[in-house]
């Protein structure tokens, strides 16, 4: 099929204007920031994939437009992009075929020139990223003292590491998964990708200069695993060790823990604790300043607790003095609920405590001993009748 001047100019011009469509949409949000979008490789990369695929199609169908198959068509527009030189698969005897095949060569041979070099900017770019990235995040471990690893960042490692960094303290974890890993960056965590049982992920997590490793997985053999590591690297860190069965704990304190948490322990006994002891329960934390008090005195090793007075009880009819002082300084008494009405707010110490009366106290230590010293069972507690409001 022969083609006049002016098909090739229209041709020409529709891959100009094919061009600057691609262009166009693609650049368009990068119109405000010349510098940034060229200095995007990613960018870059959409932009020349885009220019060389408008450039694949416009000269399919060029070649298409004078006669040729489809098959034909797109085997001569590869072979000319890519500068393979297999030959011709059919014959370039027209003005049109030819403007066609040099439009081809120029724009195709261009683009993959340009792609070329935008695709060695990319990994570049992606190496280069990749190297700072673990550099500085080594960095900063290695100029860390006193700080705290945390090995795991499943459910409670992520509420653990969320508290201390609150509060202010440097942490590292250790986490293998990726995904995991990815969360504890985007929350601002120094991060080591690794397995928390390879010594070596131990050692470059500082454990030699760590103040606490809390081992907090839900593997009860690789918590013990890690305890044995970290205590040999350094005899003189903190252990904290998460274990899942009862039988664990032993183990886990003779591979050198200083502590061991069972969750679901404490979770059986803060139940326990709401339905025997709801006055207290209920009382520290049934809105947020109650929840605020109990979170400060925690920090200092103190709880909130609240009971009644039996009658014969061994503290009933004694005076506040006479009652702290049995007690050894383990508690102090804050209020007391008379029975038939009334609350004595920071009681002077010469108050008597009488049977009925509730007591409300600030406890440091075993609160079971101190209930015991006052003779009271679960069932005498009394359940959200309290009026108490501590440090009123």
């Amino acid at each position: 099929m022969l083609a006049t001047g002016r098909e090739r100019q229209r041709y020409i011009a529709a891959l100009d204007s094919a061009y600057a469509a691609v262009q166009k949409a693609v650049m368009r949000p990068m119109s405000s920031n010349a510098a940034d979008a060229l200095g995007s490789p990613v960018r870059n990369l959409v932009v020349i994939l885009g220019f060389v695929a408008v450039v694949m199609v416009a000269s399919t169908l060029g070649y298409m437009h004078a006669g040729w198959s489809l098959a034909d068509a797109s085997y001569m527009v590869v072979l000319t992009i890519y500068t393979v030189g297999y030959g011709e698969v059919r014959p370039i005897d027209t003005q049109y075929l030819h403007a066609v095949t040099m439009a081809t060569m120029v724009f195709g041979c261009t683009g993959m020139i340009l792609l070329t070099s935008v695709l060695i900017q990319v990994f570049t770019a992606l190496q280069l990223r990749a190297l700072f990235g673990v550099g500085r995040m080594q960095n900063a471990i290695a100029a860390l003292d006193a700080h705290v690893i945390i090995a795991g960042y499943g459910r409670i490692g992520v509420m653990l590491a969320h508290e201390l960094k609150t509060a202010g303290r440097d942490l590292v974890v250790i986490e293998r998964s990726p995904a995991k890993i990815a969360e504890a960056e985007a929350a601002g965590h120094l991060c080591i990708a690794a397995d928390a049982t390879d010594e070596a992920a131990l050692v470059t997590a500082g454990i030699n200069r760590a103040q606490v490793l809390a081992t907090v997985l839900p593997d009860d053999a690789a918590n013990v695993f890690i305890t044995l590591s970290a205590r040999s690297l350094n005899p003189r860190v903190q252990i904290i060790a998460r274990g899942e069965a009862p039988t664990t704990e032993g183990k886990l304190r003779h591979a050198g823990a200083d502590r061991v948490v069972l969750p679901t322990h404490i979770g059986a006994e803060r139940i326990a604790e709401m339905i025997l002891y709801a006055a207290s329960s209920g009382l520290v934390r049934g809105n947020d300043t109650m929840a605020e008090n109990e979170r400060l005195l925690q920090s200092m090793g103190l709880e909130f607790e609240m009971l009644t007075v039996p009658k014969g009880g061994g503290l009933t009819g004694a005076r506040v003095a006479d009652a702290e002082r049995r007690g050894a300084g383990s508690f102090f008494i804050v209020q007391i609920e008379r029975k038939g009405g009334g609350v004595i707010t920071r009681p002077d110490p010469g108050t008597r405590i009488e049977a009925g009366d509730g007591i409300g106290y600030i406890a440091r230590g075993n609160g079971a001993a101190i209930r015991a010293l006052f003779d009271v069972i679960p069932e005498a507690i009394r359940s959200g009748r309290s009026t108490f409001k501590p440090g009123r």
